[in-house]
């Protein structure tokens, strides 16, 4: 029987890649924020339905999920010049 040392799966690249698909997650909702008005009687629907907030908001929110989901689920390569003897 071999005495294999079970490491944790999540390396710094994983880590990395992470926080890369939470900035991008917090971008998109930081960019959907906003187009209210101060005042009740005024609206202005160029601001409140811009191309910013209706469509690259999502987008950025939903590749940043896949970013997350590609550092969680991604595996490291073996090193093969290290052996454990």
């Amino acid at each position: 029987m071999e005495n294999k040392k079970q490491g944790f799966a999540f390396r710094p690249e994983n880590y990395k890649l992470l926080l890369v698909g939470l900035g991008i997650n917090i971008l998109g909702f930081i960019l959907m924020i906003g187009g209210g008005s101060d005042d009740p009687n005024k609206f202005d629907a160029s601001e409140l339905f811009s191309d910013v907030r209706i469509t690259l908001s999502p987008m950025l929110i939903i590749a940043g999920y896949l970013v997350i989901m590609y550092s969680i689920m991604r595996k490291t390569k073996k090193d093969k010049t290290k052996s454990i003897d």
